[in-house]
């Protein structure tokens, strides 16, 4: 496990999984684009803040390794943990995958500011690695995949020219992805629920970060899940343990 401070550790990545922790802006890319969450007091100096996340990086990122092994075959769990320090970037947190296939977890140094207590940095860590464990970017690209060939063969049948056949995979590959992804990021919920609470974290707690942010609602092909969805499927997961 390794920390990485700067966000030039990022280039080469290939895809972004299409969640964030924060809800996304209208008009904007779906897979990586948020909007910061509501100012909200701090208890946290920057150096504490500091000091927690890597105690939590520390704690969490063993634990989901463990996870990963246990549910996967043939995946890579050696998770790279990194910090986008640029500045003025919002309060997000992201999974992707590098070029050899090695999954990253990057949060922003606002996001980490933004933490009442170190449950809320757990909950993040363990959703955003429960996204690789599972599988979600490999299955969002399927979808894409299978969206524009659906619409592109719609567009043949009708009579369409190479210009609208292109459109209208286009159109098809951005439904196909966000098809699923308010329950993809549901399993992240629950899974990183389990994440969190096998760290020594407390799920529930680290939650209520979504009830800082705002509510993306039930948006037609929205790419998140209401907030009180979210929290239910945490409260539940919890229950279960």
């Amino acid at each position: 496990m390794k920390i990485t401070k700067a966000f030039g550790a990022l280039a080469g990545i290939v895809f972004l999984a299409a969640c964030d922790v924060t809800t996304v802006s209208p008009g904007t890319d779906q897979s990586s684009a948020t909007v910061a969450s509501k100012p909200s007091p701090r208890t946290l100096s920057a150096q504490q803040a500091a000091r927690s996340f890597v105690r939590v990086v520390q704690t969490v990122e063993p634990v989901a390794e463990r996870e990963c092994r246990a549910r996967t075959s043939g995946v890579n769990c050696d998770f790279n943990i990194v910090v986008d320090d640029r500045p003025g970037q919002p309060a997000n947190a992201f999974q992707t995958l590098d070029k050899q296939g090695r999954p990253i977890v990057a949060f922003t140094l606002a996001l980490i500011a933004d933490a009442r207590n170190e449950d809320e940095l757990a909950f993040v860590l363990g959703h955003e690695t429960a996204h690789h464990i599972a599988g979600h970017i490999g299955r969002q690209q399927q979808n894409a995949v299978a969206g524009a060939v659906v619409a592109g063969g719609l567009a043949i049948l009708l009579g369409g020219d190479n210009n609208a056949v292109e459109a209208a995979q286009r159109t098809g590959a951005q439904v196909g992805a966000r098809s699923y992804s308010k329950d993809f990021e549901l399993e992240a919920d629950a899974l990183g629920t389990v994440i969190t609470k096998r760290a020594g974290y407390d799920p529930l707690r680290g939650a209520q970060f979504f009830a800082r942010i705002p509510d993306p609602g039930d948006k037609f092909l929205g790419t998140h899940p209401p907030n009180a969805s979210r929290l239910e499927t945490v409260r539940r997961t919890a229950a279960g343990l």
